[in-house]
């Protein structure tokens, strides 16, 4: 969350406050994401995850926007697929908040989800 207040000099300024309360852990792996109003995956990455949600980054030409049920899909190695008895542990999220900075120079969004 952001608050905004002002400065002595008049200018606006803002103030992100952390709202996380699971501990995160940098993860920089493939994934896919199905939109449904898309109808639709989008290939992307996640950037980091938590027990409650994950950052990801995705195309900017994704049409995602605040409140858009999603599903992540988080690829497994073969190994890991036998193991585990499918190649891809799914998850469905919120999307909580779009991050537009890195459009321009990376063509690329930011996601803050949370896991349903």
């Amino acid at each position: 969350m952001k608050l905004l207040k002002f400065t002595e000099t008049g200018a606006m300024e803002a103030t992100v406050i952390e709202q996380r309360k699971d501990t995160r852990s940098q993860l920089a792996w493939p994934i896919s994401v199905w939109l449904p109003e898309a109808s639709r995956f989008f290939n992307g990455s996640s950037i980091n995850i938590s027990k409650g949600g994950a950052y990801l980054e995705v195309p900017m030409t994704t049409p995602v926007r605040p409140g858009h049920e999603i599903e992540l899909n988080f690829p497994r190695t073969a190994a890991l697929a036998k193991q585990k008895g499918s190649y891809a542990r799914i998850k469905t999220g919120k999307v909580v908040r779009v991050d537009r900075e890195k459009m321009l120079e990376e063509a690329r969004i930011g996601l803050a989800v949370q896991f349903l």
